[in-house]
């Protein structure tokens, strides 16, 4: 079963490793105290560890938080390591990272605007 979320959802990324033994008041706490975020908002916050191989996903449905765990049996994700800060990412980037791919894609098909092209 795929998870769907709202259409206006935001999604974060904390950038770098996490340490995945936290729980859903641990990462709430990191969302705001390290990221200065609201862990409340209409947001998706993902985590990831140092070995790439699961993420965890925070998000707030107005009456309490829904975590999700997800654990590759094969490969890693293409995880930002690079800075301590949250990354905002559009929903295809977030599906690009669940499907393994990197979520900077080196080259990305443009769409043309039909008034130019005749």
């Amino acid at each position: 079963m795929k998870v769907r979320f709202p259409e206006d959802i935001r999604i974060f990324l904390a950038c770098g490793h996490t340490d995945m033994r936290k729980s859903i008041d641990g990462l709430a706490a990191t969302v705001s105290q390290t990221y200065n975020l609201n862990p409340f908002e209409n947001a998706l916050f993902l985590f990831c560890g140092k070995r790439r191989d699961r993420i965890k996903a925070l998000f707030w449905e107005g009456d309490g938080f829904l975590l999700l765990y997800k654990r590759l049996e094969n490969g890693s994700f293409q995880w930002p390591r690079t800075s301590d800060e949250a990354r905002e990412i559009t929903p295809q980037q977030y599906r690009w990272l669940v499907e393994g791919l990197s979520i900077d894609q080196k080259k990305v098909i443009q769409n043309i605007d039909s008034k130019r092209v005749l």
